[in-house]
């Protein structure tokens, strides 16, 4: 008897300091958006022209639709439209910034600042993009809209599941992305310009995620080649959930999580590394 009461009240314990811990956790997460939102509806001109600035697809749209209906690449001009629509709303999720501004910050020694917090960064950055994420859906809304009364033989709508499907993988997209150019920021704690990594990084982001054309086009060995990547996953993997084409879901999310999990395993050992030399003002 005297053994279980102490397990059960180890048990209670351990319980007992979980949960105030989550509940910290969501009301730091839970500042950190409503502080960031509120900083980004500030610039709501500047949120338009941003949402019209990953309006490439729309623009692509019409060149696949055009040649759609003179070549054979497999899917009909409605199915170009769909897709290139379906790729603005994914790129709308997953457009992300953050090296050029953790770059500004090694450079003028603003991460000083933010070390003494008893917050790791990152958690900051994540929360300013989430935040423009909602701030910029009305807009995103009002193209979608102009977009079906221009284009109303594209109009669909997709089922429940998979609305919830692909705001599942977006998310996950998003993260991915995230990480990917977070990781490549910290080396901007070696070299003054990370952003030129990012802007050469960016190349291969531009005509392998699927921006630029559906992988239906691709060779086939270019493509099944081009999946063991994390480009496609960006773009090209919840945009054809959206509109229905044919994709290997089982096989996209192991590579999305094997893709996550790298990248946050080389941002930690790179953020350690980069500690260690830090220098900047104030320091």
């Amino acid at each position: 008897m005297t053994i279980n009461r102490q397990k059960a009240k180890g048990e209670n314990y351990t319980l007992s300091g979980i949960l105030p811990s989550c509940q910290q956790a969501l009301r730091i997460a839970g500042t950190l958006l409503s502080v960031y939102y509120a900083y980004m509806v500030e610039y709501r001109a500047e949120l338009l022209l941003w949402v019209l600035s990953g309006s490439l697809p729309i623009i692509l749209m019409g060149l696949w639709v055009e040649a759609a209906r003179s070549g054979q690449f497999g899917l009909t001009p409605v199915d170009f439209a769909r897709y290139f629509l379906a790729a603005f709303i994914a790129r709308q999720f997953t457009v992300v910034w953050v090296i050029w501004e953790f770059e500004r910050e090694i450079v003028e020694g603003r991460l000083s600042f933010r070390l003494l917090q008893p917050l790791n960064p990152i958690w900051h950055h994540f929360a300013s993009h989430a935040a423009e994420r909602l701030a910029r859906l009305p807009f995103a809304f009002g193209l979608i809209a102009l977009f079906f009364l221009l284009y109303p033989q594209s109009f669909w709508v997709p089922n429940l599941t998979t609305l919830a499907l692909f705001m599942g993988v977006v998310i996950l997209a998003f993260a991915l992305r995230f990480l990917m150019q977070y990781t490549l920021s910290m080396f901007a704690f070696w070299i003054e310009r990370a952003s030129a990594l990012e802007q050469f990084w960016f190349l291969f982001y531009l005509f392998l995620s699927g921006l630029v054309a559906p992988l239906e086009v691709f060779p086939p060995l270019v493509r099944e080649i081009v999946l063991w990547t994390p480009f496609p996953y960006l773009i090209y993997f919840p945009a054809s959930l959206l509109v229905g084409l044919p994709v290997n879901l089982g096989k996209g999310l192991l590579v999305m999580v094997i893709w996550t999990v790298l990248f946050s395993l080389a941002y930690r050992w790179l953020w350690r590394r980069g500690l260690q030399q830090y220098s900047g003002m104030g320091a």
